[in-house]
């Protein structure tokens, strides 16, 4: 049975320009989840695109690719759809916080509004590894988020171009712990 994000939703698109907050999407969950990955808060381009990981550098979408098998070309309606059917849920740490720029460094700490990640977690049990896309979101959950439930997090590089010290196939053998997490929670 399909789920969809139901309460989890953001303010209408029209509102998003005229507001000094960055907010954040609804997730992309269905169906039974294993894995959910949250990033810190959308950038500008992914904002005006309405769609996680806009921007043309970030490799988020070619790892997905190479990882889970979801063509990183495709419509991003399509991608959402790969997405559940990977068993995999995206979101953010951030509900909304202000961050002039898409620099997670600019996020000024006291504004941060943080998702319900353990409502996520109650609407979708299945879900047993968390992975946290760059140090920012990692920072952030570790600040905000206390789980109300035993779930395996990892630390994960970025996929940001702003993270371009790391090459691709370093983030992407590091990333691929999330396949050996999996299997060793099966």
């Amino acid at each position: 049975m399909m789920k969809d994000a139901g309460p989890f939703q953001s303010l209408p698109d029209l509102l998003l320009p005229s507001l000094p907050h960055a907010f954040g999407f609804p997730p992309i969950a269905g169906g039974e989840p294993d894995i959910l990955i949250l990033g810190s808060l959308p950038g500008i381009a992914s904002i005006r695109q309405q769609q996680y990981y806009a921007h043309p550098q970030n490799s988020f979408w070619r790892m997905m690719q190479a990882l889970f098998g979801i063509e990183a070309l495709a419509p991003y309606f399509d991608r959402c759809e790969q997405v559940k059917a990977a068993g995999l849920a995206i979101w953010d740490v951030c509900h909304s916080a202000h961050r002039p720029g898409s620099l997670d460094s600019a996020i000024t700490p006291h504004t941060v509004v943080a998702n319900d990640i353990n409502g996520l977690l109650a609407a979708y049990p299945s879900i047993q590894v968390i992975g946290l896309n760059g140090s920012a979101a990692a920072k952030l959950f570790k600040k905000h988020i206390r789980l109300e439930r035993a779930v395996h997090t990892l630390a994960l590089p970025s996929t940001s171009p702003a993270h371009a010290a790391m090459p691709y196939a370093k983030k992407l053998e590091r990333w691929s712990a999330l396949l050996n997490s999996m299997n060793d929670a099966a």
